[in-house]
């Protein structure tokens, strides 16, 4: 398969090395030279945890996704915009690209709702999950991304974005990098994360699931697909459906696993296709 625009979500330890962040600066830019548009889209997890810890803000999770008070709204923004956006900017812009920082809020790029987690309880009973300001998003407008790209930019997402009242919203990166790829209508979206892939029995590698279409996909819940696997899985999903032509995912602490699938077209990580 021929590539001409990916989106890729970064996150997880790759993002914390700094060995690993100019290694796939690297290969973001070996993308380039190979006619690849690349859209990198980030959350900040790590960063988050400590920026919140050190403003005494408890950190609490639900099926993956953290809960976020109007305090913590505000600490994850400094963090995510200030901090992690930046730092990576500069980072692609010494490797000799032309990287631009954004986030869902830059000209509208995407509108955010309040979500309500559904949480399935043992007894088969659906409870309604009160998050805080975390958002689902419900458009987005790629025009300022495809301006970007046409002009050899290279678009830099976090994933903050507001409602039409303007209230902010903390987004799931994977939920929100999932709705960008769909916007875009990338042809391939690149998760990294820690791990090789889904595994059937983690960390056996030989049970190691190398594609999976989304119609199989629902019967790993709660088995190989758990706890923070969960957004990654369902942001896959909703990719395919709407339009993107496979989702990925890769091991972000191996960064030459991504031109190794895009470039070599080797059969690594996990694929997930209509």
């Amino acid at each position: 398969m021929e590539y001409h625009k990916i989106l890729i979500k970064y996150g997880g330890n790759a993002m914390v090395s700094e060995e690993l962040k100019h290694d796939i600066a690297n290969k973001i830019k070996e993308l380039q030279s190979h006619g690849i548009q690349v859209i990198l889209v980030h959350g900040g997890g790590p960063f988050i945890n400590k920026s919140l810890a050190d403003a005494g803000i408890k950190s609490e999770f639900f099926d993956g996704h953290r809960h976020t008070s109007v305090e913590a709204m505000s600490c994850i923004e400094k963090t995510l915009k200030g901090e992690v956006n930046s730092s990576l900017v500069n980072l692609l812009n010494k490797q000799g690209l032309r990287a631009v920082g954004l986030s869902g809020k830059d000209g509208k790029l995407a509108i955010a709702q309040k979500r309500w987690h559904i949480r399935q309880q043992e007894n088969g009973e659906a409870i309604k999950v009160d998050l805080g300001q975390v958002g689902d998003v419900v458009s987005v407008n790629p025009l300022l991304i495809e301006s970007l790209l046409e002009n050899a930019f290279t678009p830099v997402i976090t994933c903050i974005a507001s409602d039409e009242e303007g209230n902010d919203y903390n987004i799931n990166g994977d939920v929100f990098a999932g709705k960008i790829a769909a916007a875009i209508q990338a042809d391939a979206y690149i998760v990294l994360t820690d791990v090789d892939g889904l595994y059937k029995e983690y960390p056996n590698p030989d049970s190691i699931i190398r594609e999976i279409d989304t119609t199989t996909i629902p019967k790993f819940y709660g088995k190989a697909i758990s706890g923070g696997m969960i957004p990654k899985i369902e942001s896959c999903v909703n990719a395919v459906k709407s339009g993107v032509k496979k989702a990925v995912i890769l091991n972000g602490t191996c960064p030459e696993q991504i031109s190794d699938y895009l470039i070599k077209q080797i059969s690594i990580g996990t694929t997930i296709k209509l």
